[in-house]
Order: C-alpha cells, then structure tokens, then sequence
C-alpha cells in the first residue's frame, strides 16, 4: 500500500510540473506540437517524447529544438528534466526526435550540450565523429525503422582525432580510423600553417570532416538519401565549440 502511494504521488507530482510548464509557455499539448522552434525540451521536461509530439514535429522544428536547447545550456538555464519520470515514460516504447553522431570526447556529450532528455534524441559516438557501415546502419535503423526526423553530425573544436589524422599518427586499429579523416585534411584549404599544434587549422579539418561524413552517409545509405529527398529527414552538421559551449550549425 505504501509503495502504490509513493508511486501515485511521484505520478502525480510529474504530471503536476509539465502542466505548470504548459502554462507557463502558455500552451496545450496539441499547439505545442503545432508551434515552431519551441524545442524537444518543451516535452521531455518530466516524460519522454510520445509518438504522437514527435511524428507532428518537422524537421526543421527539431533543429530549431536543438538550438534553443543549447541556447539553454550556454545560458545556464537547462531544463530541471526529470529523469525518474522520463526513464518510466520511455520503459515501454522510445520515440526520439534525431539521432546524433558525435565523437567520444568526453568533453562533447551531445545530450547534455543540447539539454535533451532521456528519450529525446539516438546517440551515436565514435573518435572523430566518421561514419562506417555499422554507424550508417545505425542511422537508417533510427529513422526509417524508429522515425526520428534529423541527422546530426557533430564534430568539435580541438579534436584529438584530428590532430592525430593531420599528424599521422598509427597505433593498432585507431590507425586505420584516423585513415577515414585524412582525406579531410587534405581537402580543407587553409593558407596558414597546416599543423596540429595549430588550433585554427585542426578546426578547419574538424568542419571539413564533418562535411565529409555527411556525403558519405548520403553516398551509402540509398535508404536515408531518399528519406532527405523526400523531405522526411534533414541531415545536418555542427560544430560544438569547448569553449564557450556553442554549437555552431554548418549546413
């Protein structure tokens, strides 16, 4: 009996804090899901996304979503996201809105860079944010399986990826990741010193491996290509900066 109570009122206290929330922005459920850049936080603040907020968001109020999200972060004024509640809403079925790949930096975590929730967004993270088969797969599992409507690329600044790409560095099975960026290196034009112990241009092959990964998922995925095609899905790219906090959107 004591623990059906306990339970009730944690309910009860969740549903309490996103109807405060709706009234606070103003808004029902439903002009929630209809209005512009209001942001994936706007409905995982104590549940995870449903089915049906994320199949009436676009992608470009995903995107916007992101923004406002990092805006947030930035600001120091992140959503107080209930992660209790939004583990229970997400048990039986997850809905997320993008799927983000991004590398292992422990300094880049994307969900908490862009104040997504549990449920909110797919992640994916490997060194130097590139792509193979297993990721692409990943990808088209996310969005022509699980319907989330954006692709996010997201590299960073001081990348030690990069850096080990631009100085051909060859250690075991990293070597041949780093292979999968150095085409980037060569394809960023930069008129300064093209060095690692150069930040601006280690940033420089960051955007342009970004770029690069893009194409080659939209190169290998027929499935995800026809999706952007279609206007189902965007795939886009950015640049989280470490200092500062801001990611900056490429394409």
């Amino acid at each position: 009996m004591q623990n059906n109570v306990t339970n009730n009122c944690e309910e009860c206290s969740s549903s309490s804090r996103r109807t405060v929330l709706k009234k606070a922005l103003g808004l029902t459920a439903a002009s929630i899901v209809a209005g512009a850049g209001l942001g994936i936080s706007s409905f995982s603040y104590a549940a995870s996304l449903s089915k049906e907020e994320r199949d009436n968001m676009t992608p470009d109020q995903v995107i916007a979503g992101m923004k406002e999200g990092n805006l947030r972060f930035r600001n120091g004024k992140m959503d107080q996201h209930d992660y209790l509640a939004q583990k229970r809403a997400s048990a039986s079925g997850q809905f997320p809105a993008a799927v983000i790949l991004s590398c292992i930096d422990s300094r880049a975590p994307a969900e908490i860079v862009l104040d997504a929730g549990i449920g909110d967004t797919f992640n994916a993270r490997i060194a130097g944010n590139v792509a193979n088969s297993d990721l692409i797969g990943s990808l088209e599992f996310a969005c022509a399986a699980a319907g989330a409507k954006v692709i996010l690329v997201m590299g960073h600044t001081a990348c030690g990826a990069i850096k080990g790409a631009i100085d051909n560095v060859e250690l075991g099975s990293l070597t041949g990741l780093l292979n999968k960026i150095k085409p980037a290196v060569g394809a960023t034009k930069y008129a300064g010193e093209r060095s690692s112990k150069n930040d601006e241009f280690v940033d420089a092959v960051a955007k342009t491996n970004v770029q690069n990964t893009i194409n080659e998922i939209r190169q290998e995925s027929s499935i995800l290509s026809q999706l952007e095609k279609e206007g189902k899905i965007k795939i886009v790219g950015a640049m989280y900066h470490l200092n500062g906090g801001v990611v900056e959107f490429t394409t």
